[in-house]
């Protein structure tokens, strides 16, 4: 019986996606829930599993098509792969087949690896050490392991690419993925649409690192996740949102939605770009239940398991360069939301305090804000009242 493989169903805020990658070519045995191919829309890469077990019998778009929702991609041949693979008789070797596909379970060098990526090396049995890594600092993606596997075999690291004698001008075209392509177009959007402005303000994190530190091992142990400086943030900014909610607004046209409830998305940078998942309800939510979300969402990025549900919707926007050092910036408005707090790294300043020069963590804090409908007022206050429960967290706690 032939099964009809088709584009999930796609939200109207997405039109269409890109095949990036099959996984399997017709002719080959697939099983149920097997992923078939990689789909790339402006938001995230899917995966489409196999419906049933059986044999891909064709093909109706190759890599780099565009498709839409719910178009007929491929054909499998239902129950087929008993028949286009009959098992081989048993040999004498086969005895060791299972030192053989122990070996096969855990290749060497798989634990630098994401766990989407360390899936391919195990199926495919590929040395990552021996593949050319094109993520962020020469990391090896999932990508790469199946462009080896691909090749029929991994191919070598690439050697350091030699010097370029003197008077050489080299260059290399490479296009923006689907991803790529929309984070800059809603960038444009953002400057061309908002009229965007920053407000800074400072925050001592000392009673943040204080509490952290005397009480992050009985709060691990009582939630299986560890206390981080982001649930802060996303408490206190929550908090702000309820006293200040103009800045949880957004513009529709010529009216302003004021929305009732605080959802945060929260940047998360992949190797394929930028993306913000939501936490929802977070005025519902404890410390723990922010943690665990963020976590969440962390490993199903890395996994590249991001759903467009996860990505839809968020009434205000945080983002964290200080994770990769930045001190100071001017973060980008998310249309159609009207604001973003900008953390930063956390730096050993000397402050004055009650007339003594101490060393204190300090942050930089910036909010960019839409100017139609946030006055430099609100904006202002409402970074003085994220300063004012970080440096009492007590606050948080009382709903001050």
């Amino acid at each position: 019986m032939s099964i009809e493989v088709k584009v999930p169903v796609l939200p109207e805020s997405v039109s269409d996606a890109l095949i990036a990658t099959w996984h399997k070519k017709a002719g080959d045995a697939v099983k149920r829930d097997e992923n078939l191919l990689d789909l790339e829309t402006d938001k995230v890469v899917l995966e489409v599993p196999s419906p049933v077990d059986g044999v891909l019998k064709e093909i109706k778009f190759e890599e780099g098509s565009t498709v839409t929702s719910s178009q007929v991609i491929a054909v499998i041949e239902e129950g087929a792969a008993a028949a286009a693979a009959p098992a081989p008789a048993a040999a004498p070797a086969a005895a060791e087949a299972p030192k053989a596909e122990a070996s096969k379970e855990a290749p060497k060098g798989v634990d630098e690896l994401s766990p989407a990526g360390r899936r391919v090396a195990v199926e495919e049995n590929i040395d990552p050490s021996k593949v050319a890594g094109t993520g962020r600092d020469g990391r090896v993606t999932k990508e790469d392991l199946v462009n080896a596997a691909k090749g029929g075999s991994a191919p070598a690291a690439a050697a350091p690419a030699a010097r370029p004698t003197p008077g050489s001008r080299p260059e290399e075209r490479v296009p923006m993925t689907r991803i790529r392509t929309r984070i800059a177009e809603r960038l444009m959007q953002s400057k061309n649409s908002i009229a965007m402005l920053t407000s800074f303000n400072e925050v001592n994190l000392a009673e943040v690192v204080k509490l952290r530190k005397s009480l992050g091992e009985q709060f691990e142990k009582a939630n299986g996740v560890k206390l981080g400086f982001m649930s802060f943030f996303v408490k206190a900014a929550t908090e702000a949102l309820k006293r200040y909610p103009v800045i949880n607004a957004s513009v529709d046209g010529s009216d302003i939605i004021y929305h009732g409830y605080q959802d945060i998305s929260i940047a998360v940078s992949t190797d394929k770009g930028l993306v913000t998942p939501v936490l929802r309800d977070v005025q519902d939510m404890s410390f723990a239940d922010v943690e665990k979300g963020i976590l969440g969402y962390a490993k199903k990025a890395r996994d590249g398991k991001l759903g467009l549900d996860d990505l839809q919707g968020g009434t205000f926007t945080i983002t964290n360069g200080g994770t990769f050092g930045s001190l100071l910036s001017t973060p980008i408005v998310n249309p159609p939301q009207s604001a973003i707090l900008g953390m930063h790294t956390i730096k050993e300043r000397p402050i004055v305090e009650n007339g003594q020069v101490i060393a204190a963590p300090m942050m930089y804090l910036a909010l960019s804000y839409d100017h139609r409908i946030i006055d430099g007022r609100d904006a202002v206050l409402f970074l003085v009242d994220i300063k004012n429960q970080l440096e009492n967290p007590q606050r948080m706690l009382l709903g001050l």
